[in-house]
């Protein structure tokens, strides 16, 4: 099974890897958790992976289709909300600057929500959580 692995690296910075590669996170640039702006924040990224996930399916379906995707991206605003700290409305807007997409915006629609970031979004119903603790073990709760 694929999985990613995200360390602290000192001074509130953490280095994930994914694969071969690895993308380092700062925390939110806030007295509370004392961030410095010196890399996008996990939610940043979390945005970014459903930006580039849409894209990609977007730019695909154009390729199989014809439709000129030169210019093309996605852009994704959202609002950050507290009590507990989540992301709250979500917009995507697919920018198609070069293209006539007539009949094809519903299919364009719909190809964007197949992304696979996307569907995780939409079928998660929860996310378990195991601690290892110094004994090799999954500590109990």
């Amino acid at each position: 099974m694929p999985s990613v692995k995200s360390q602290h690296a000192g001074d509130m910075l953490f280095e994930t890897y994914a694969g071969d590669y690895k993308i380092m996170n700062d925390v939110p640039p806030t007295p509370e958790w004392g961030g410095k702006g010196r890399h996008p924040t996990p939610p940043d990224y979390f945005v970014a992976s459903l930006s580039s996930c849409i894209a990609a399916f977007v730019q695909q379906y154009c390729d199989q289709h014809d439709i000129d995707a030169s210019g093309m991206y996605v852009e994704i605003h959202y609002e950050k909300a507290t009590d507990p700290a989540h992301l709250k409305e979500l917009m995507v807007d697919v920018h198609l600057p070069n293209a006539d997409v007539g009949k094809r915006a519903e299919a364009i629609k719909r190809v964007s929500g197949h992304c696979t970031v996307h569907e995780t979004i939409c079928k998660m119903e929860g996310l378990p959580v195991n601690i290892h603790d110094s004994t090799g073990q999954v500590a109990s709760a």
